[in-house]
């Protein structure tokens, strides 16, 4: 089965994987802004998400030779690939395995290391989520208010509801089987594993997911690789701080 994307613009080849509970369309305008600029955008949903396709498998391996199968599909060669928190993961495991299918790797807020179960309260949310109940998107953000209490964040799990039917909410994601192999979203990148080629790492400043500590590991399993500061942004970076996250990939990419 093919992933689902949706595709911007003409010219050099742009993936952009989103991250955990997300979908190609968070990244839309910023999509939009690159496909300006001289590239075909490629906003993906990855398996268990957005508009893709549901399976009971999900770990990295699954999902990166979910990608492997769209880039053939879509016969990407030589393309710039960026991925945000989980799917930064996918594709830092999709650049050891494939290196040269890539022209430049952007990595946005997420390092090689392994990272400790900590979405529990976003799947808390989503679970209290009863639609036999919840008719409408208000009522939704009321019980999410519960669990979430920063206003972003809620807006960002929001954009995961829609009308199953006239009457009927639901979620896209599969969250039962998110919820099954929630371990499997911070796993490590393999220790063996390098890439040779250029690589940029965006961290938010108000973000701990890269420390200082980290910087030593990013450096030797990518050695071509800078780290650049996104000012005044947490983790949702690119949301957060959009205008100085599109000047750091446009410089890095220098299309």
């Amino acid at each position: 089965m093919l992933l689902h994307s949706n595709i911007l613009g003409e010219g050099k080849p742009f993936v952009i994987l989103h991250g955990f509970v997300g979908m190609g369309d968070n990244w839309k305008s910023l999509g939009k802004r690159f496909s300006e600029q001289g590239c075909q955008v490629h906003l993906v949903d990855q398996r268990n998400h957005g508009r893709s396709f549901h399976s009971k498998s999900f770990n990295y391996n699954f999902l990166t030779e979910d990608l492997k199968k769209y880039c053939d599909f879509y016969k990407l060669e030589d393309f710039i690939l960026l991925g945000h928190s989980m799917g930064g993961k996918t594709a830092m495991n999709y650049a050891v395995n494939y290196p040269d299918n890539l022209s430049k790797l952007i990595i946005a807020d997420i390092g090689p290391k392994q990272y400790p179960t900590h979405h529990q309260d976003i799947l808390k949310a989503l679970s209290a989520l009863d639609f036999s109940i919840v008719k409408t998107r208000k009522i939704a953000n009321e019980v999410i208010s519960e669990y979430i209490k920063n206003d972003g964040v809620r807006q960002f799990l929001a954009k995961n509801l829609y009308w199953k039917h006239p009457d009927e909410l639901a979620l896209r994601i599969n969250l039962p089987v998110l919820i099954e192999n929630i371990e499997e979203v911070g796993k490590l990148l393999s220790e063996n594993s390098i890439y040779l080629k250029e690589t940029l790492f965006l961290r938010g400043a108000n973000s701990n997911y890269i420390e200082k500590a980290d910087e030593f590991l990013i450096k030797k399993q990518f050695p071509n690789s800078e780290i650049q500061t996104i000012e005044n942004a947490g983790h949702w970076l690119h949301a957060e701080n959009p205008k100085d996250f599109y000047n750091e990939v446009m410089n890095f990419i220098s299309i």
